[in-house]
């Protein structure tokens, strides 16, 4: 019974880590640290292929009912997409939007 009533003093010394259980979470602190810094360095620093129109490809952006959707097209899918979008003659919203993404990447009509 006298046991029950102890304050826990005793189990004090059992709640302390080991040197090696600290070598251990030290460790795994540290991987933990350098593993998000890797991926926060990345996600910074690489280059994102839709940013923009170029070099015969194509990105348009385009409402969409998850809030917004990118279109990217290259090559002859590209060609054939900008040209639709300026051979009509009364244009809808996604013709408007992809005129300007065309002539940034060299596919708008010819000038005059």
């Amino acid at each position: 019974m006298y046991g029950k009533t102890s304050l826990g003093a005793d189990q004090l010394a059992e709640r302390e880590l080991s040197p090696r259980r600290k070598r251990v979470l030290i460790c795994a602190g540290i991987a933990a640290v350098l593993g998000f810094g890797g991926i926060g360095a990345w996600a910074a620093l690489a280059s994102d292929p839709y940013a923009g129109s170029s070099a015969g490809c194509v990105n348009v952006t385009v409402p969409n009912s998850t809030g917004g959707a990118t279109l990217h097209y290259c090559g002859s899918a590209a060609k054939s997409f900008c040209h639709d979008a300026f051979a009509s003659a009364s244009p809808d919203q996604l013709a408007l939007r992809a005129r300007p993404q065309c002539r940034l990447a060299g596919l708008g009509p010819a000038s005059p």
